[in-house]
């Protein structure tokens, strides 16, 4: 599996992005993290290959909407409402077997995107 994020930037507080990851591959659970220097990756949100199940960390809860189209080989990261802690490096990640739990752990992800950094100014 191969992933290509994309999609941050610089916004303002109380803003709107979106991030986009290309999956090559067919990857069960499909996941979001995200780091700041000196900070551990810390999971953002996940969902399984269906889109039927979805996780958030509770800080995004309401804000993030994570999603997939398995037609186009693409998950998504809508974030609204942005707060300046949400700035740091977002990851997309995949899990190859078909397994829900422990879903953010970073050790239970097989593939990993190079991230995209986004700021957030107040």
């Amino acid at each position: 599996v191969q992933l290509q994020a994309s999609g941050g930037g610089l916004v303002q507080a109380g803003g709107s992005l979106r991030l986009s990851c290309e999956v090559s591959g067919r990857p069960y659970i499909m996941g979001w993290f995200r780091q700041t220097p000196g900070k551990e990756r810390e999971f953002v949100a996940a969902i399984n290959f269906s889109g039927g199940s979805t996780y958030y960390a509770e800080p995004v809860k309401g804000r993030f909407t994570i999603s997939r189209d398995n037609a186009e080989s693409m998950v998504y990261l809508e974030m609204k409402n942005l707060k300046g802690d949400d700035t740091a490096v977002y990851y997309c990640a995949a899990r190859s077997w078909a397994y829900d739990g422990f879903y953010y752990n970073t050790q239970r992800y097989d593939a990993w995107g190079q991230g995209t950094l986004v700021t957030v100014s107040s």
